[in-house]
């Protein structure tokens, strides 16, 4: 894949380490190409780095047009977090029928990195969840604003993430799936975007098997996804009050997400990376109608009401946060995009 404008690199690139590791007793690449990082016991202050790192990626996923994919980009992990990830899926796909194979897989993943992210990650969560959920409830036109100037600006970033100088990339090609996939999905939020209070146990498994596969691209939110679908209030709800059935349900449903669908829209990026980047910008551009500051409680889009003033700084906020996340990713996140290939 590319960042804003910059290679990061592919899932796919990480497979043919476990491959080389499975040909190779030593682990090393043989005739393959591999990915290979230092996994031996960091310091107390990288460990502690590392929970802090978790901790950002956790808030970013909190805020619908904030990429927690950025976050890890800009601070340095995400190529080492993506590799790692695929690892340990390839230990789980293993484990039914190969247990040496998938404990060779378990002792390859770098959990010096993962776990104290991840205690960062759910510790931010469970702390902010709260707070974000009653911003959202009680101040909707301040909260649809500033997340409507963030996902605006977001369109951008798969946009940039085409390689225009390819023969298989121009606007002609472009703009005809982005305006078909904006259509498709403007309508279709007209049914989706208000509120579900109490929503149904399979829409949530749903939603969050979709919702994970914004982890895999930077300057996709999971979240604008779930404000999009109408869980976005009940999932941190659901964190907040510590409601282990939908949280239960949600995490299953990410899992399978991670095993099925991240997978599947690598293979997309690989083999149809223009076209499905611009539907992916036609998803966002469509979907702005969910965050249009002023709704009826059925999710109607009305004329500006209350508070415009506010609204207009509120979004001007949310598109300066990210404008300067990208810049800030182009600046300093490619050095970290560049994956360390041994032959």
């Amino acid at each position: 894949m590319q960042g804003f404008g910059r290679k990061v690199p592919r899932v796919t690139d990480y497979s043919s380490h476990s491959a080389a590791s499975e040909q190779s007793p030593a682990g090393t690449a043989g005739s393959s190409s591999s990915v290979s990082f230092d996994k031996t016991k960091p310091s107390a202050l990288t460990i502690i780095l590392n929970a802090i790192r978790g901790g950002l990626i956790g808030l970013a996923e909190l805020v619908p047009g904030v990429s927690g994919g950025t976050i890890a980009l800009v601070t340095g992990v995400y190529e080492r977090v993506l590799y790692n990830a695929n690892v340990f899926l390839d230990g789980v796909k293993a484990l039914p029928k190969a247990r040496a194979k998938a404990g060779q897989r378990f002792r390859d993943v770098d959990w010096w990195l993962l776990i104290p992210m991840l205690i960062g990650m759910g510790l931010i969560v469970a702390l902010m969840a709260g707070p974000m959920k009653d911003f959202v409830t009680n101040q909707p036109v301040a909260a649809r604003a500033l997340f409507l100037g963030m996902v605006m600006v977001s369109i951008a970033v798969p946009l940039l993430m085409i390689d225009w100088k390819s023969s298989s990339a121009s606007w002609a090609k472009v703009l005809p799936v982005m305006g078909i996939f904006a259509v498709l999905t403007f309508w279709a939020t007209g049914f989706t975007s208000s509120t579900q209070r109490e929503p149904h146990l399979i829409i949530v498994f749903l939603a969050a098997a979709v919702a994970i596969c914004a982890l895999v691209l930077p300057g996709v939110s999971g979240s604008f996804f779930l404000l999009a679908v109408g869980l976005y209030e009940a999932t941190l709800g659901a964190v907040d009050e510590r409601n282990f059935i939908y949280l239960g349900v949600f995490a299953l449903g990410a899992l399978t997400g991670i095993v099925l669908f991240v997978r599947l829209l690598e293979k997309m990026l690989n083999e149809h990376r223009t076209v499905t980047l611009a539907a992916m910008a036609g998803l966002l551009l469509g979907s702005l109608r969910a965050l249009w500051p002023w709704q009826d409680d059925a999710a109607g889009l009305l004329a500006p009401g209350e508070n415009v003033g506010g609204a207009i700084v509120l979004f001007v906020l949310g598109a300066a946060i990210v404008a300067a996340m990208v810049v800030a990713e182009r600046r300093f996140g490619g050095d970290n995009a560049e994956a360390t290939v041994t032959s």
